[in-house]
């Protein structure tokens, strides 16, 4: 039995036996392809682009594909719908794949490596430096095709209850964070928590975890965490420019007219612009507001930067024996370093010199 096959009878075996979940619908000429997502319905920005991609892909085909948008825990959880597209029980999910590096350690380079890439600085390897074709080799495994659609820009540090004024403030920690980054923190002594976006402001809330970070303050600010505690670090080391991607199960995608297809990847496309500006568009006034309502915004000292970076490298390090991630980490860490010899000489330095001069 081919791969093809062997997935659908696993889907609809699936659906029989759950009563929810079903193949993708088709009614004279047209199909619904259900899209699930790590993230709670209305979580502002990530939900949005999941929203953006679904219904640009139906504009773009005039009606002929119909995205039915399922938000975690309407038909899967937030951390299961790796499993749910790669076997077929649902058709394309929409989320940040270093929720799932128990699949596959290299899912961290096209989600977010600690001290790594920035959206630009991604989008430049996925485009133009083989970062395209290594995620179709990643990605086929899991019989999935991935595209960008979302990134949030720099993300915040977090919040705590406490100030950290050194590495060994970590110690012990409940903190939320998740992929490497979370990798990071353990090595400084904290106890790291897994949990999707729509679980974070209860366990906070509750005291069952110390601090989280999250996105950044305009999307921080909706999630409410300014009503526990005022203690807010605007600059992380975690994810400096995390991907979210549109995955599609690959045999659906396969069996798609080519302008379907199209259509899926150009939805994408322009969701990965859309998504950023809206994070950047928003994030100033929210932290303004938050600052008026009592936050303190702090920064980490240099020691503690500097035990990031320490830890960050051991990290990224660790899975290299496996031939597939070394692959990858090679092709990243050289279109990173290609893409920052640039850009500190060029954007870095007139964003400094414009501030500067214009007193912004």
């Amino acid at each position: 039995m081919d791969r093809r096959s062997f997935l659908r009878s696993s889907a609809l075996g699936g659906a029989a036996a759950a009563g929810t979940l079903a193949a993708p619908a088709y009614a004279q000429g047209r199909r619904t392809l259900t899209l699930v997502t790590t993230w709670g319905r209305g979580l502002a920005g990530v939900h949005d682009a999941a929203q953006y991609c679904a219904d640009a892909i139906t504009a773009i085909t005039d009606g002929q594909l119909t995205i039915d948008l399922k938000a975690a825990g309407e038909l899967v959880g937030a951390f299961e719908v790796f499993d749910a597209v790669s076997a077929g029980q649902a058709d394309m999910y929409h989320g940040v794949d270093y929720y799932f590096l128990g699949q596959h350690p290299a899912l961290s380079f096209f989600s977010q490596v600690p001290f790594g890439m920035t959206f630009q600085e991604y989008n430049n390897w996925i485009h133009h430096a083989g970062g395209r074709e290594l995620a179709d080799e990643l990605y086929s495994i899991f019989g999935l095709k991935a595209f960008s659609a979302g990134n949030t820009g720099a993300q915040a540090g977090g919040w705590f209850r406490k100030e950290i004024n050194s590495p060994e403030d970590f110690q012990g920690l409940k903190f939320r964070m998740p992929g490497q980054g979370g990798q990071v923190l353990g090595k400084l002594g904290a106890s790291v928590q897994n949990l999707p976006g729509s679980e974070v402001y209860q366990a906070l809330a509750s005291g069952a975890i110390d601090g989280t970070e999250w996105i950044g303050p305009w999307a921080d600010e909706k999630a409410g965490f300014q009503e526990i505690t005022k203690i807010y670090y605007t600059a992380g080391f975690h994810e400096p420019g995390p991907n979210l991607n549109l995955t599609v199960n690959l045999d659906v995608f396969e069996d798609l007219a080519p302008a379907h297809r199209a259509a899926i990847e150009q939805a994408a496309g322009a969701c990965n612009i859309w998504s950023m500006s809206q994070f950047l568009a928003n994030n100033a006034a929210a932290l303004t507001r938050l600052q008026a309502g009592g936050v303190r915004v702090l920064e980490y000292p240099d020691s503690v930067w500097d035990a990031f970076g320490a830890a960050s490298l051991e990290v990224i390090a660790e899975p290299m024996g496996d031939p597939l991630y070394k692959k990858c980490h090679d092709s990243y860490m050289a279109s990173l370093k290609s893409s920052a010899a640039w850009n500190g000489r060029a954007e870095a330095e007139f964003t400094a010199q414009r501030n500067r001069v214009m007193g912004l």
